[in-house]
């Protein structure tokens, strides 16, 4: 792509002291098979060694933006707001994509003028990059309101490509010293930001979102984030939600107690991946006793995940051993 050139898509990569993994997350869009893009690193106030490895490239579609630190939110926020594609692709640094990631996105979004947001499968890898055998599959077609705030199938902030006239239709102003400021996600939020960006997409906008089936992103699952404080999880989604309930308060009364029991069983299944031995065994009842419906709409998912939760009070090593053999049949089941 010339340097003066109008890019397609424009890619935007926060980063805050992610000098271990944002080599890998540049290296995997500078190797793309679509070319026509201009990737935004946003520095959101890094202290570590993530600037010098940053300079190591030489590329024109490169920018850096630097900023002082306004968390995850502020730094995408910022990236949008200088993107010049038509389509602007999220990637947090800690991840990285397939080859083909962009060109089937934009295939995608090109043949289907009503579909905002394109999002895909994602294969979890750990730190060593080394494939998990197991990912995130969510529902890719004939997505509902209720089914974006109740099952979030985004999945991560690295899945979605978006039209840039849908975040221009949903964009606003902050206020007080950011009142010139132009606000996607909401800033006020350091965790459930995405949940609050695509609940107030789907309640507010005629867009559609629809994913594609091939797993074009890498989800690194590190141990830090996995042992993330739960309940701090739970009142922080809580919170995304109270944002949009006054626009559609008879939405919120309908669904609100089934995606609560959603959230709780994802923070269950969260919990079985951690040293919280008790909290996975609490955190699924308590989404069972909230509502039911789960159990009545997805009783695989349910049950394997209260499973979970019970093997998770057994020796730590027949557990690990267990879970490892559950994992590989899922992720091969999954990939067959």
């Amino acid at each position: 792509m010339n340097i003066n050139s109008v890019p397609i898509v424009s890619v935007v990569i926060p980063m805050f002291n992610v000098e271990k993994y944002i080599s890998q997350s540049i290296r995997s869009v500078l190797s793309q098979s679509f070319h026509h893009f201009e990737l935004i690193l946003v520095d959101d106030g890094c202290s570590d060694n993530t600037l010098d490895v940053v300079n190591q490239f030489d590329d024109v579609r490169i920018r850096v933006i630097s900023q002082r630190n306004r968390g995850l939110s502020g730094a995408r926020n910022t990236g949008i707001d200088a993107a010049r594609g038509i389509y602007v692709a999220l990637l947090d640094a800690d991840d990285y994509w397939a080859k083909d990631k962009l060109s089937k996105h934009v295939k995608h979004l090109n043949s289907h003028p009503r579909v905002g947001i394109s999002y895909c499968p994602s294969l979890f890898v750990d730190e060593e990059s080394n494939l998990l055998g197991i990912g995130q599959y969510p529902k890719l077609t004939d997505i509902t309101k209720q089914h974006i705030f109740c099952r979030n199938p985004i999945g991560n902030g690295s899945a979605p490509v978006i039209r840039r006239s849908l975040l221009d239709e949903i964009g606003y102003y902050g206020e007080g010293k950011d009142k010139y400021r132009r606000m996607y996600f909401n800033e006020t939020l350091r965790q459930s930001e995405d949940i609050e960006l695509w609940t107030r997409i789907a309640i507010s906008t005629t867009w559609l979102f629809e994913g594609i089936k091939q797993p074009l992103t890498y989800y690194r699952v590190n141990e830090g984030g996995l042992s993330a404080n739960l309940e701090k999880q739970y009142a922080s989604w809580k919170q995304a939600v109270k944002f949009n309930r006054h626009k559609d308060p008879v939405f919120f009364l309908k669904y609100y107690q089934l995606a609560k029991a959603y959230q709780l069983r994802y923070m269950a299944r969260r919990a079985v991946q951690t040293q919280s031995r008790f909290d996975a065994v609490k955190l699924i009842h308590r989404a069972l006793i909230c509502d039911i419906r789960i159990l009545l709409q997805e009783p695989s998912r349910t049950c394997i995940t209260l499973i979970g939760a019970w093997l998770k009070l057994l020796p730590v090593k027949l557990f690990t051993k267990i879970e490892h053999l559950a994992m590989v049949y899922l992720g091969r089941k999954k990939l067959s």
